[in-house]
């Protein structure tokens, strides 16, 4: 390959230019070059001019060459432009593909600048272009962020329609997204019907949207796009009935437990005695056995080696419980003088340390939970008939419901099937909860969702005919979600990148900029 050949390969943007020398200077590379055209043409008329009024020089930066700064010295002629009807008289010529009107860079480096800004915004992007010698403030790479236009928005057939949140709480913007083509195709700076009703009839020829239950984006729909197919976001019918089952299970809670039996009442634990205790019966034993082979007290001092007022303490005693304290540890608890009313409530069915630990705080009692927590821990493995075993709680009991049954392990399937013997309300929530999710998952819509809401809403069932009565005012959409296969997942998955958007540029999220991103951004 030639010199004219690999330069030309390296650097394809040169080609309408004839490069006289280049010359490094420090960290620069200068590249000096002219035109090769002998005519250009006209930006008012469209006409080739070849008269030329003067030259001066342009020094626009291009892409960096191994990680210097390049500079090209670029001479420019300005031409006279002959035709009458044009307003122009005189034009400076543009290299296509090179130069652009009052750019101070090449439109190489300029589309590298727009693309680094578009992935990382500004103090990112500005620290990138600083480490590829194409160095561009902060605020100059958000500027060229502005300045890019908009992507055109043909006809969308399937429209996406989600929320997400500019101030959490506060203030929500609507995104919208093409799902044939999953793609954003409009981004608006609120949250309301109006602004969809006017988006839509600003772009007619959707046929199908699909939305979340929200009612705003119902009635824009609505108005803006009449003849148009409504569908409700499975993922969101499935939450709104996960949310029901949960206050459901919440409600029956109470009728899970097992039937009252006869219980005995609680003792306190035998407590293993100390070593100074064994150490005393121990001594005790050794004193009475000499005395017993007739030694006197002399003699079992010597013998023993003890103090002669401690024997004659061990030879008084007749028994070794009379020197040994009432408590195996010889300490008192704080807990001493309030074991007699632990004892009642723990015998009533109060074995909650957290309820006990208030109520012996509200009776003026200083004690810490942890000391309750241990009083109540020993009784419990003391007395483990009365604990009994422990009530699953409803954050247990609600995910097993929502599982498919082959997805569910051996003790959740045990743990569900006693509580459904136990609790006929709860078999009958998880027979419709089954049964909505089968036809959520398989699209059976159309043959069973009327069935379905019949039977929520004459079941005994107050959380699940709330629901029901939901699928009746928004009936159209819901019975397209669970038919049709268009769903609102490429929706959600655009709204976690506005997410991340968010994140980056935190401190200069402004709508118009977070705009810009999102819809060019891929």
């Amino acid at each position: 390959m030639s010199v004219a050949e690999l330069f030309a390969a390296l650097f394809p943007h040169f080609a309408r230019l004839h490069v006289e020398f280049v010359r490094v200077i420090g960290r620069t590379v200068c590249i000096r070059a002219r035109g090769r055209e002998a005519s250009a043409v006209c930006p008012g008329c469209g006409e080739a001019a070849t008269r030329v009024h003067s030259r001066y020089e342009r020094r626009p930066s291009d892409t960096a060459i191994s990680n210097q700064q390049a500079v090209l010295h670029l001479q420019v002629r300005r031409f006279f432009c002959d035709e009458a009807d044009c307003e122009r008289r005189t034009f400076a010529e543009q290299i296509p593909g090179l130069t652009f009107r009052h750019g101070r860079c090449t439109v190489l480096l300029r589309t590298v600048r727009e693309q680094i800004a578009l992935a990382l915004g500004g103090r990112a992007g500005a620290r990138l272009t600083e480490l590829q010698a194409i160095g561009l403030g902060k605020d100059a790479l958000l500027r060229l962020i502005r300045a890019l236009p908009d992507p055109d928005v043909k006809t969308v057939r399937v429209l996406g329609v989600d929320d997400f949140a500019l101030k959490k709480g506060n203030h929500y913007g609507t995104i919208m997204i093409d799902l044939e083509e999953r793609r954003p195709v409009d981004v608006l700076p609120e949250r309301s019907a109006d602004a969809l009703a006017d988006w839509l009839t600003a772009h007619p020829g959707t046929e199908i949207i699909c939305r979340d239950r929200a009612a705003c984006y119902a009635e824009g729909a609505d108005r803006g796009a009449g003849t148009a197919t409504q569908v409700a976001d499975r993922f969101h019918l499935w939450q709104n009935l996960a949310d029901a089952t949960e206050r459901l299970v919440k409600r029956l809670r109470a009728q899970w437990e097992p039937p009252p039996a006869a219980k005995p009442e609680a003792a306190l634990p035998d407590m293993p005695e100390g070593t100074r205790a064994q150490q005393t019966r121990q001594r005790h034993a050794a004193v009475h056995a000499l005395m017993a082979k007739g030694v006197n007290h002399s003699g079992i001092v010597a013998e023993l080696r003890m103090d002669p007022k401690t024997v004659r303490k061990y030879m008084r005693a007749a028994a070794a419980d009379e020197l040994v304290s009432g408590r195996p540890t010889g300490r008192r608890s704080v807990l001493d003088e309030h074991t007699a009313y632990l004892l009642a409530r723990f015998n009533e069915g109060c074995t909650s340390s957290d309820r006990l630990h208030k109520e012996l705080v509200e009776r003026g009692l200083k004690v810490s939970e942890r000391t309750v927590r241990r009083f109540v821990r020993s009784l419990k493995q003391n007395n483990p008939s009365i604990a009994g075993p422990p009530v699953p709680k409803a954050r247990e009991v609600t995910p097993v419901v929502l599982t498919h049954p082959d997805n569910r392990t051996e003790d959740n399937r045990v743990t569900l099937k006693e509580l459904r013997d136990r609790c006929p309300d709860l078999d009958a929530a998880c027979d419709l909860v089954a049964r909505f999710a089968e036809m959520l998952v398989h699209l059976r819509g159309e043959e069973k969702l009327a069935t379905w809401t019949t039977d929520a809403e004459n079941s005994p069932l107050p959380e699940l005919r709330g629901f029901a009565a939901g699928l009746r005012k928004d009936w159209g959409a819901v019975m397209a979600g669970l038919s049709l296969h268009w769903n609102s997942g490429p929706v959600e998955g655009h709204v976690n990148r506005v997410k991340m958007l968010k994140r980056q540029m935190y401190g200069r999220a402004k709508t118009d900029l977070l705009r810009k991103r999102v819809l060019l951004c891929r």
